[in-house]
């Protein structure tokens, strides 16, 4: 796939959230297989030949024990370390201002560590051609949308539901603009590009691509990585 594309790539990881879910433990640093979370997903990015440069964006509470996880680590192609911000999207707009001379931004959840090489590459190639792909899977379940009453307003049709993921993938001069103009709190990347009239490709994800919030999901990846190790 490394042929199509044009430029420099960078990624942000994001891992500023408050873990507010798993109590006291900071998610970002619980392991998976005696290894961090963070680590996880870091090891992918540094690993894959499509990236050049990587910003991790984490919280006060945890960006010196980050710093201290590079120092340990071997990745060679981060740029920075940060602080991040309040919500989400200031983390992400910290992290933009962390990269250089990039052209393509890969924006992935850190608390999502069985990311693959795979979902990344692919999801540079589906972002040729409107500048912007979101990974994603459809929904499994029914869907019902409810009021402020909790009666049941709708039932959208389940086939065009999709669960969106991380990685997001986008064109640099598309995702900065979208968050220069934001207003208002989202709570993924491609809305705020969907707001600004871009169209966002959707490629399916994988469900094993979990993002870990609770100590249910810290159980379940621990289960899906010895299945993982016994395939």
């Amino acid at each position: 796939m490394g042929h199509i594309l044009a430029g420099k790539v960078g990624a942000i990881i994001v891992a500023a959230g408050s873990s507010r879910r798993m109590g006291n433990i900071d998610k970002m640093f619980a392991e998976v297989g005696g290894i961090p979370i963070l680590a996880r997903s870091v090891d992918v990015f540094n690993q894959c030949p499509l990236v050049h440069e990587i910003a991790i964006v984490l919280s006060e509470f945890n960006i010196d024990r980050g710093r201290r996880l590079l120092e340990k680590g071997s990745w060679s192609k981060v740029a920075a370390v940060c602080l991040g911000g309040e919500r989400r999207q200031d983390s992400v707009r910290e992290g933009l201002k962390r990269l250089s001379g990039c052209q393509w931004v890969v924006i992935h959840d850190g608390a999502r560590p069985f990311v693959s090489a795979d979902l990344i590459e692919r999801g540079l190639a589906e972002a040729q051609e409107s500048g912007a792909a979101v990974c994603a899977v459809p929904v499994t379940d029914t869907i019902k949308v409810v009021g402020m009453d909790n009666h049941v307003l709708k039932t959208p049709a389940r086939e065009s539901l999709w669960m969106a993921q991380t990685p997001q993938v986008f064109r640099f001069d598309i995702i900065e603009r979208a968050h220069k103009q934001a207003e208002g709190e989202v709570t993924d990347d491609a809305t705020l590009v969907e707001r600004l009239g871009y169209k966002v490709k959707v490629y399916l994800g994988s469900y094993e691509n979990i993002k870990i919030t609770t100590l249910q999901d810290l159980a379940l990846a621990e289960i899906m990585l010895k299945e993982r190790e016994q395939r």
